[in-house]
């Protein structure tokens, strides 16, 4: 197969833990063709059909120079056999846009995962409003003074702009309710912008887990991304400790259920971010932890990615 991935800059992948660069590595061990081009390289015409500017590239195992590229040029997305959307969050404007052109691209025949509509309908933050039965009690807001009474309530809250990836802008006030208003005013910006607030969670001390789903199914092993020193956030990317370990049954249960659902939709990767007994985040952009829990555990998560976007991409 020739399979595009729509993805950031080659130049700018940290390859020991890029889960976008296991998977090129196993899709190329397996003889497939590996092409790849940023979202800003994409455009339509009328009369014609969505194209990018591509780049054909080999995998060369080197740490530093891990890729050559052997051809650039234009190409219609619809003459891949699969086109993998892994570009990284933020969900903004150029993303969702983005997802039209993608769309587009379905319709002139195009096979894309995950599905752009898909991608549109289940922002990482908000798609959890649907599984209401597996999260902790939680608030989406403009307003200053509903936030406020959720503290009142709760006590001790996280609040997390509804944009934000890798645990940027989250804060958390405790029953003192020091800075409250100062954190109102920076995340909403004087009710221009939404909010999320979720009562703060004590599991986390034992990990913020990253269930990922593949085609429905749960990965056997999560990541469970642990806070260091006096950080609330367990993100990899502020610090937090990765520690392998098996899905319990209760996460496994979770996972199914709601990965049920959403593979019919066109997701076909989900990574579910999991604190003690509650689901905090559906992510679906572009799910990482896939090198952390191969090393760690052996479980190769890029040849259960690449299983599965064979069969999607011949279904």
């Amino acid at each position: 197969m020739q399979i595009l991935f729509v993805a950031d800059p080659l130049e700018s992948f940290v390859i020991y833990k890029d889960s976008t660069f296991a998977m090129m590595r196993e899709a190329q061990r397996r003889g497939h063709q590996i092409v790849a081009c940023e979202p800003g390289s994409m455009s339509w015409e009328s009369g014609g059909k969505v194209t990018a500017r591509v780049r054909f590239i080999t995998l060369t195992g080197d740490k530093k120079q891990w890729f050559d590229e052997t051809e650039a040029r234009s190409m219609a997305l619809a003459e891949f056999d699969a086109v993998v959307m892994r570009k990284d969050p933020p969900f903004d404007s150029e993303y969702f846009y983005a997802t039209h052109l993608l769309s587009q691209a379905e319709r002139e025949g195009a096979k894309v995962f995950n599905k752009p509509q898909a991608l549109r309908e289940h922002p990482e933050k908000l798609a959890i409003m649907e599984f209401a039965h597996f999260i902790s009690p939680t608030l989406v807001t403009r307003t200053a003074q509903d936030i406020r009474a959720f503290h009142a309530q709760h006590q001790d809250i996280i609040l997390k702009p509804l944009d934000g990836m890798g645990g940027m802008g989250i804060f958390r006030v405790g029953p003192d309710g020091r800075n409250l208003g100062s954190i109102i005013e920076t995340l909403n910006r004087g009710g221009a912008t939404s909010v999320m607030v979720q009562k703060f969670l004590p599991d986390i001390v034992q990990g913020d887990k990253r269930v990922l789903i593949i085609g429905g199914k749960p990965v056997p092993y999560c990541l469970a991304r642990i806070p260091q020193g006096n950080e609330v956030r367990g993100n990899l990317a502020a610090g937090g400790k990765g520690v392998a370990q098996p899905l319990s049954n209760e996460d496994k249960a979770i996972a199914e259920t709601i990965g049920a659902k959403l593979v019919q939709r066109g997701l076909l990767l989900i990574g579910l971010d999991v604190i003690g007994h509650n689901v905090t985040e559906i992510n679906v952009t572009s799910p990482t932890c896939f090198q952390e829990i191969h090393d760690q555990t052996g479980c190769d998560v890029a040849a259960l990615f690449v299983d599965a976007l064979e069969l999607a991409a011949r279904a």
